[in-house]
C-alpha cells in the first residue's frame, strides 16, 4: 500500500480503507491512481469510501456468479439449484452486512479468496475427472489470474521501492511498474479465459458442439456449432 503523505486532488481528503502504490494526482489533478481497470475507476479516481464499496462489493457477488455456474454445469437446461443459489445469496448479503461494519480490507480480502479456492477446486476437478482436454484452458486462465496476484503483492510489499525507482527511469519504463495496474488488466483477462471455460464446459454439456477461435489470431471466443441429434 502507499506511504502516508500523498497529494490531495480534486476530490478532496482520502476516506477509504484502501490507498494503493500508485502515486496519487500524478497524471491529473482528477484522477487519484490513474493506471487502473474500468471496472473500478470510481473508487481509484476519488478514493473515497463509497467508490471503495462500489469496487469492491461487486467482486463478492459477480464471484458467487462463477460459482453457480461452475457447480451447475451438469445439470439439465433451464434447471435451477434453490439451495445454492439461497446459500450464495446468504453468503453475499452477510460478507456485505458485516464489511459495513467492520469496514476491515483483509476480511473483504479472505471472503473472495475464499470463493476464488472454491472456483479453482472445482475447475480442477473438471479438468482432471471431466474433460481432461480442457485443461490448457482452465490453467492459462488460472495462471494468468495468479500472475495478476503475484504482482499486487510484489506492489504492496516493495512499494517504497518500486516508488524510488520510477523516479530513476524513462517514464515509458516506468509506466510498466505499475503493477496493481497489471493486476486490473492480468485478473480481468483470468477471468474472461475463466468465463470461456464455463461456456465450453456448459455447452458441450449441453451437446453444443462448442469450439474455441482466435479473433485476429490472438484473441480467444467460443463458437458453437449444430446440436448433436439425439
Amino acid at each position: 500500500m502507499a506511504p502516508a503523505g500523498d497529494r490531495e486532488g480534486y476530490w478532496g481528503p482520502t476516506t477509504s480503507t484502501l490507498d494503493w502504490c500508485e502515486e496519487n494526482y500524478t497524471v491529473t489533478w482528477y484522477i487519484a491512481e490513474f493506471l487502473v481497470g474500468m471496472g473500478s475507476w470510481c473508487f481509484h479516481m476519488t478514493l473515497k469510501y463509497e467508490m471503495q464499496l462500489l469496487d469492491e462489493l461487486p467482486m463478492i457477488y459477480s464471484c458467487c456468479i462463477f460459482v453457480y455456474c461452475m457447480f451447475e454445469c451438469f445439470k439439465t437446461k433451464n434447471s435451477v439449484n434453490y439451495h445454492l443459489l439461497f446459500t450464495l445469496v446468504l453468503f453475499s448479503l452477510i460478507v456485505t452486512t458485516v464489511y459495513l461494519k467492520v469496514k476491515e480490507p483483509v476480511f473483504h480480502q479472505v471472503m473472495y479468496g475464499m470463493l476464488v479456492f472454491t472456483l479453482v477446486v472445482r475447475s480442477i476437478y473438471i479438468v482432471t475427472w471431466v474433460y481432461p482436454w480442457l485443461r490448457g484452458l482452465g490453467y492459462t486462465s488460472l495462471g494468468v489470474f495468479l500472475l495478476g496476484f503475484l504482482l499486487w503483492n510484489i506492489d504492496n510489499i516493495f512499494c517504497d521501492s518500486l516508488r524510488n525507482l520510477r523516479k530513476k527511469v524513462p517514464p515509458i519504463i516506468a509506466v510498466t511498474t505499475q503493477f496493481h495496474a497489471w493486476w486490473h488488466i492480468l485478473t480481468g483477462l483470468g477471468s474472461y479465459l475463466h468465463i470461456l471455460f464455463s461456456l465450453y464446459t456448459r455447452t458441450l454439456y449441453l451437446r453444443y458442439r462448442p469450439k474455441v477461435k482466435f479473433l485476429f489470431g490472438i484473441w480467444p471466443v467460443i463458437l458453437f456449432e449444430p446440436l448433436r441429434k439425439q
